[in-house]
């Protein structure tokens, strides 16, 4: 598409101006070049009866690229915004597309002996990270992006900012997190001392909070908790600072810990999210407060956890242990 950039571009100044989340404006991006590449539009013109365009891409994805319905709603999201906010054409509500299927998977769950496994064979702060998702219920999201006055050690609680949905909660903090937390407090805090004296120090603040509170990037309390090895430059401002660690080192981390434990269960980050919500559940917590600890907007997103409260399907016996034979 001739304009393909120029439009990209007035996308990303939109996002911009209504301050998304660069994780958001990345996957806006993406989705919006697909669409243009796929109908092979070469001028602004091309973009018009976005209607019947959108209506054909999404049943592209659903039938062809068989995504999942997550994955689909994100490119119609991404497509809307486009259509209302950058071109300033509103679109129907009356979108016909063959919707992807809804997948009803049962979350994997640890037993508490298994998460120690793991947790056992991880280190340093990724250790610690895990421990935070399994502890606290935090997402991997959550968790890299904690700041330090998030954590409060006096009310044994952690404030999670612009959670899903764009939600504050808060969450419980383990006891036994506490003198790991106050470590890595303390390496995090060498780091932007040495930062300020090199004339670093800055900090990446949401919601335009740098150019209502000039000075609040460079102390302390909005530093991340668990910073970024390296110093890199902000996409957006072009200045160089300390980002947090990135998610992806944690992953990689919790795979290594999960292959050498031997456990066969699909293991992820989200994993320590799901069992921190099962045991909970299991240790006999009402089924509301694990719903505000998680931050879940309905009890029924919840009540998947249900299922691991027996043992056992639905906490039936097997009718082969009725029987008498080896």
């Amino acid at each position: 598409m001739a304009k393909q950039e120029k439009i990209l571009d007035e996308v990303v100044r939109v996002i911009r101006v209504k301050h998304y989340a660069i994780k958001t404006e990345r996957a806006y991006k993406g989705w919006i070049g697909r669409y243009i590449k796929y109908h092979n539009m070469k001028s602004r013109e091309d973009l018009k009866g976005g209607e019947e365009k959108i209506q054909d891409y999404l049943t592209h994805l659903a039938v062809e690229g068989k995504v999942s319905q997550s994955t689909q709603n994100q490119a119609l999201n991404a497509l809307a915004f486009l259509y209302n906010q950058v071109l300033k054409t509103p679109l129907d509500d009356n979108i016909d597309a063959v919707r992807a299927r809804r997948s009803q998977k049962v979350p994997v769950v640890l037993t508490t002996d298994e998460a120690a496994k793991i947790i056992t064979l991880m280190s340093g702060p990724t250790q610690l990270i895990v421990k935070l998702l399994y502890g606290s219920g935090l997402r991997i999201a959550e968790a890299v992006r904690l700041r330090v006055k998030d954590v409060d050690f006096g009310m044994k609680e952690i404030l999670v900012r612009s959670g899903k949905g764009d939600k504050d909660r808060v969450t419980t903090l383990s006891a036994a997190a506490v003198p790991f937390l106050t470590e890595q407090l303390g390496r995090a805090r060498t780091l932007h001392e040495n930062d300020l004296r090199e004339g670093y120090g800055e900090v990446y603040l949401p919601n335009a909070l740098a150019r209502k509170f000039k000075s609040a990037a460079r102390e302390w309390t909005w530093q991340y908790v668990f910073p970024s090895r390296r110093r890199s430059v902000d996409p957006r401002s072009g200045k160089e600072g300390r980002h947090h660690v990135n998610a992806s080192v944690v992953n990689k981390a919790i795979k290594v810990a999960a292959r050498e434990s031997g456990i066969v269960k699909n293991i992820s980050a989200h994993t320590f999210r799901h069992s921190f919500a099962t045991h909970l559940l299991q240790r006999g917590t009402d089924i509301r407060t694990v719903q505000a600890l998680l931050g879940h907007e309905s009890v029924t997103t919840t009540m998947i956890y249900t299922h691991i409260l027996n043992q056992g399907g639905h906490g039936v016996v097997s009718p082969l242990d009725d029987l008498n034979v080896d």
